[in-house]
Formats: C-alpha cells, sequence, structure tokens
C-alpha cells in the first residue's frame, strides 16, 4: 500500500569476543563488528527510506562513539555502490559494537538533523550516549510541556526523539547522582513510568555498555541472536537469519524486557511489568519483510492465512468464477494473500501490476496521484485486458492510491470487470504509536460507515466511490486467527478504537472532536494532553 509508511526500523551489534574472528565477518573479525550494521540496514530497508545512520565504539580512537548519517537510502547514506568510499567509510567507523537506524518519518521534518541515531556528546563517558528510536510517544505534547516549563531548557526539533533524548539524558544523570554509578536496568525501569506509547531503543555509551529494550507492551517487534561470541539485534528476525545466525538463536525481546551488555558482560532482564501484549497486527499484514517471523508467528503464513478467509469468503458471497476470472495482487505485499486467495478458489493469480523497484521516493514527490501511480506500476495489458479480474491489496487507507490505480487498470488495461479485495478489515481510526496516520477524516472508511456496521450496501458505495465493481473487506475477527494469536495480544486499534495505552484512548478522542467539528486539518500529536500522565 503506497500511502502508507512505518516510522522507522532499528538494529545492533555487539562483538563479545576478543579478538579471534568471529564466522560473521571472516574478513575484518569481530573486532569489526560494526562494518555488519549497513548489511542489517539493508534487510530493514522497508521500515524506512527517508534516513540511515549508524552510532559505533571504539575505545582506542578519540571519537569513543561517533554517528555517521545523512538523507537517504542505506546505499546511498553508506556509499555502498562504491567499493573504496564504503572501505574508508567502514573503516572510520570501525568497532566491535554499534547500534543502527532506518527513518521514515510521522512527525518531524525530512532533513539530516532528524536522521538517526541521535548522539549526545559529553565529556563524562557515562553521559555520552547515542540511541535509536522505533515508535512514537503518544504523551510527547505533554513530555514537550513538562521539559519546556524549565526556561533554561531548550527544544530544537519538532520529534519526539528529541524529547526522548532529553529524558534518556535527565533519568541517566539522576541515576549517577544518586548511585554514583550507571545502573541501566533502573534507568529504563524510571523511564518505563514516563512514556506511553510504543518504544523500542537500542543504545550505546562512551563506555561501550550498551541496551536493547522493547516497551512494556511489545507493540514493536524486536528480535536478537547471541551466536559465537556475536550479539545481533534488529526489528526483524530477516536481518539475523541473513547475517548467519542458526534459526534456533533467533528470539523475540520479551515486552518490559531488556538486553543489557556492560563491561562486555551480556544478561537479559525485566524492567517493567507487561500488562497485557498489545503487538501491532499491521506488522504482518503489511510492514514487516515475507521472510520474517515476529513473536513466533511467520509473516508469510500469516498473509497466506489471510488469502484463505478472503476465498472463504468469495465462495459464501462472492462473485461468479468464470474462465475469464484472474486474480492479481497489487505489488509486493499483497502477493501472499492473492497467490493463497487464487489457489483456493482455482483460478490462475497472475502478475498483472509490475512495481518498478527502481523509483525512488523523491523522484515521485510533488506529482499528482495519478502521475504517481502511472510511474510506479504499470498494467500488463496482456494479461489483463477483456478479463474479470479479483484486485488484492492488503489495506486500503486513504483511497487514493487506489482510486487512481483502478483508473489505470481500466484505462491502460482495458480490463473487463474489477473486484477489489482487501485482505484487512476497514481502517476507522488513527494510529498513535508509528503509523502515519493521525486524523480521521483523511481515512476512508469512516466517512461510509459513520459508525455504524459494514454491510453490503455500504461497500457497494464504497465501491462505486473507488470506481470498482464491487468491494470487500475482510472481517475483524479473520485478524486474530490469521496472526494466530488471541485478540487481547493485538492492538488493534485503527479497527476497533480499543487503544492499549491511557494517552492513545485520549488522542482518539481529540480526533474524535476534530473529526465531528470539521476541525482535524493538523495532526492529532500536535494537541496537548496537559491533564496526562503515565
Amino acid at each position: 500500500m503506497a500511502e502508507l509508511f512505518h516510522e522507522c526500523g532499528v538494529a545492533a551489534i555487539y562483538y563479545l569476543g576478543d579478538g579471534v574472528p568471529s564466522r560473521f565477518s571472516p574478513e575484518q573479525g569481530g573486532e569489526q563488528a560494526s562494518r555488519l550494521i549497513p548489511r542489517i540496514l539493508l534487510d530493514i530497508q522497508n521500515r524506512g527510506q527517508l534516513s540511515a545512520g549508524m552510532t559505533t565504539f571504539c575505545a582506542g580512537r578519540k571519537q569513543l562513539i561517533d554517528t555517521h548519517k545523512e538523507v537517504g537510502s542505506v546505499n546511498e547514506v553508506f556509499h555502498m555502490a562504491h567499493h573504496d568510499k564504503y572501505d574508508e567509510l567502514m573503516s572510520e567507523y570501525a568497532g566491535p559494537a554499534a547500534i543502527g537506524h532506518v527513518r521514515y518519518a510521522t512527525c518531524g521534518k525530512e532533513d539530516r538533523s532528524y536522521a538517526q541515531p541521535f548522539e549526545r556528546h559529553h565529556i563524562e563517558k557515562t553521559k555520552w550516549f547515542s540511541f535509536g528510536f522505533n515508535g512514537q510517544l503518544s504523551n510527547y505534547q505533554d513530555l514537550r510541556a513538562e521539559i519546556l516549563s524549565d526556561d533554561f531548557f531548550h527544544l530544537a526539533r519538532e520529534t519526539d526523539t528529541e524529547i526522548l533524548m532529553h529524558i534518556l539524558s535527565q533519568e541517566l544523570r539522576q541515576e549517577i547522582e544518586s548511585s554514583g554509578q550507571t545502573n541501566l536496568i533502573t534507568v529504563l525501569e524510571r523511564l518505563s513510568q514516563r512514556l506511553d506509547g510504543a518504544w523500542n531503543i537500542v543504545f550505546l555509551n562512551a563506555l561501550g555498555d550498551m541496551f536493547v529494550a522493547r516497551d512494556p507492551l511489545g507493540i514493536k517487534p524486536m528480535c536478537y541472536a547471541i551466536e559465537d561470541n556475536m550479539f545481533a539485534a534488529a526489528s526483524e528476525s530477516v536481518a539475523l537469519s541473513n547475517m548467519g545466525f542458526s534459526d534456533a538463536a533467533i528470539q523475540s525481546l520479551e515486552p518490559g524486557h531488556a538486553i543489557i551488555i556492560e563491561k562486555g558482560e551480556l544478561r537479559i532482564e525485566k524492567f517493567a511489568e507487561s500488562p497485557r501484549k498489545a503487538h501491532c497486527f499491521f506488522e504482518w499484514i503489511y510492514f514487516a519483510n515475507v521472510a520474517s517471523t515476529l513473536d513466533d508467528r511467520g509473516v508469510y503464513l500469516t498473509r497466506k492465512a489471510l488469502g484463505e478467509e478472503l476465498a472463504a469468503q468469495e465462495k459464501l458471497s462472492g462473485i461468479t468464477i468464470d474462465e475469464d476470472t484472474i486474480v492479481v495482487p497489487v505489488p509486493d505485499t499483497a502477493k501472499a494473500a492473492a497467490d493463497s486467495m487464487a489457489y483456493k478458489l482455482g483460478v490462475p493469480s497472475l502478475e498483472g501490476l509490475i512495481r518498478n523497484r527502481y523509483i525512488g521516493r523523491t523522484f515521485i514527490e510533488g506529482r499528482n496521484r495519478d502521475e504517481k501511480v502511472r510511474a510506479k506500476y504499470t498494467p500488463l495489458r496482456e494479461v489483463l485486458e477483456g478479463k474479470k479480474v479479483i484486485l488484492v491489496e492488503d489495506t486500503i487507507v486513504r483511497s487514493t492510491t487506489m482510486k487512481a490505480l483502478i483508473s489505470q487498470l481500466r484505462e491502460r488495461g482495458k480490463v473487463r470487470e474489477l473486484h477489489v479485495r482487501v485482505a484487512c478489515p476497514p481502517i476507522v481510526a488513527p494510529c498513535f504509536y508509528g503509523i502515519d496516520m493521525s486524523t480521521i477524516n483523511e481515512l476512508f472508511a469512516p466517512k461510509f460507515l459513520n459508525g455504524g456496521p459494514m454491510t453490503p450496501e455500504v461497500e457497494a458505495e464504497m465501491a462505486e466511490t473507488l470506481g470498482a465493481d464491487s468491494l470487500k473487506y475482510l472481517p475483524r475477527e479473520a485478524i486474530s486467527r490469521c496472526v494466530d494469536l488471541p485478540v487481547s495480544s493485538l492492538c488493534q486499534a485503527c479497527l476497533d478504537t480499543k487503544y492499549p495505552t491511557p494517552c492513545g484512548q485520549k488522542l482518539y478522542s481529540l480526533a474524535l472532536d476534530a473529526s465531528l467539528s470539521g476541525d482535524d486539518t493538523g495532526r492529532t500529536y500536535d494537541t496537548p494532553l496537559a491533564t496526562t500522565r503515565t
């Protein structure tokens, strides 16, 4: 779905040996494990294409921790197409420990100062640190107001990442002043009491200490592996698998837990109670790489199951299948669902739409929607002409891309009929945990549902608006079945308006008020929740 973007992905690497070359980095040895960060980031590039960066630690250089980051793709930022430049960069930043980040902005500007990791310089090693952040703080405005209530404090950016940097600094200072040392678990315990929302953090300081933490609800995924003196963590398992870690070594970090590395020793500790799990269901149906496994559930198997649900629904009350019926996925994340749906229906699944994977986001920025779709997708007339097409999409958020796509399929593909099937229930509410949909009126479905249930009449009205012959969504209960997790372990707030955190629920109330008044042109995040503290 071209209309929907994730905020970011994080990674960490630490060589725990004493100079013996690691099988993960045979040429340079484990002491230059930092060279693996760009490779890991490439595997989670799907989570953010706006900027990339890494911070590395090396005890033998003046810049004990040093950060390289820039706007652009991983390949661009690390000069991976230019061997000499890449090797020079990797040599400059070489070290046994590193963290990395890829970003897409749901808040904040698109310039280098917003790229992560964020590094905070300090003369004291315990206070000199860098971190990367995946998620979004729902109480961002409250925390911002709290910081700015002191006239001596100043914030230079409109992003919750800078807020988090200041809070981390405060908690580190308080811990050092109270105990005379840095206890990272204690810092995380206090941090978790101040944050509302989704937050996965990778942290590295000038002592070479590291932590990788997952919030108490586990909203965003975090995977890790320890094998042959090498530790690595990433937002998705595919990055660790492609590094060479065995399947048995790759685990999901439990919510409210952190992996701590201090003085070269690794331990896993709980820093907060996890009252419930609230894994974002979108990770399985759209965001994650299809080769990943998150919280013990494979992404591919989930999408395959979604397609089977679509097929079962089609058999009950769908179109009449004839010899000219074909299933066509919207590339690329809908392909697994489309293929399994077609298999169950006994019809071909054909690539009637070809995506141009070499057109970057910047190239198509500023064009109107039809031009963007024309640049990104090519309908194959020889596949589509005269066919009854079942077009499978992962989700419909704002509908602008889908309208343009349907127009192109009719105009250029010459389809006979076009039936849209969505491998997701209707999106009826914003996300306040790291997906770039912040208001109700920007969404497609709410204006048709008006708070009521989905009916065939509503779907027919939606289809007419899109320019399709018919439209069907999956029912909400299908998500839990396909992910194979209970509803109580999932965040489905954008489907059912049941937000798993207090500030998320308050922001939805504000979004609802703004929608009813017609005054929701700005982002709901920008509204202070003055009475909220978590």
